[in-house]
């Protein structure tokens, strides 16, 4: 994830997120390798960011810019569904609150919107006071949508980060595309129950792994396998 910030004492460039979970994996797996979530910060790029940073003394500057792009739309458009929309938008803007907390937008409204660069419609989180750098991750992926499946063993505990609700066949997709293709069945342990094993086939002994078919919906924090035929 790319996160643009502005007005914000955050370190620019690739940090590290310290994935409490991650962390208890790899001191209980010992794994040869350790594939954590990175993110990048970039200052003042919030034209190539996916999710964006702000001080609340600046934040009004963003929302002032889409309310213009907005108002420019509303004065040239002939439809009145879309009317409808860039008034929504500003009056909504015009509370101080960025467009991404504006309920009930379809996705040909956001995909309208997206087309027009309005910027707020990307994740925002707004920062009142010195703040972590962990804690403006974990609130960047939340407001995202973003939660963590992990893979484990011996060879590698690997962090992947997927859409809340994803079902499990793209989670597959996410770690390799043939595994999508050929997907037959998961393996699913919770990352609570993983912890309270020695490792995976222990795990699987003590009937704490489910098998799960390609309609299955993640859980923040899953252990899984994927069985799949080539």
């Amino acid at each position: 994830m790319k996160i643009g910030f502005h007005d914000c004492n955050l370190p620019e460039g690739k940090a590290k997120y310290d994935d409490s979970r991650m962390n208890q994996l790899v001191e209980k797996c010992n794994p040869k390798k350790v594939s954590p979530y990175y993110v990048e910060f970039m200052r003042d790029e919030f034209g190539k960011s996916e999710a964006i940073a702000i001080s609340r003394s600046s934040l009004l500057d963003l929302l002032v810019e889409d309310i213009e792009k907005c108002e420019r739309q509303l004065e040239n458009s002939e439809s009145e569904e879309q009317k409808e929309l860039f008034g929504r938008c500003i009056a909504h803007l015009e509370t101080e609150a960025p467009l991404c907390d504006l309920p009930i937008l379809s996705e040909p409204e956001k995909e309208t919107l997206r087309s027009m660069s309005v910027l707020s419609l990307k994740p925002v989180i707004v920062l009142n006071t010195e703040t972590p750098v962990t804690e403006v991750i974990e609130r960047c992926l939340d407001k995202a949508g973003i939660v963590f499946f992990y893979t484990v063993g011996p060879k590698e505990v690997h962090a992947w980060p997927t859409g809340k609700d994803s079902d499990i066949v793209t989670c597959a997709g996410r770690i390799h595309t043939d595994l999508a293709k050929g997907f037959i069945k998961g393996d699913i342990a919770s990352f609570d129950d993983f912890m309270k094993c020695h490792n995976w086939n222990d795990c699987q002994k003590k009937g704490l792994v489910k098998v799960v078919d390609r309609d299955y919906t993640i859980k923040p924090g899953d252990i899984i396998e994927i069985r799949f035929a080539l």
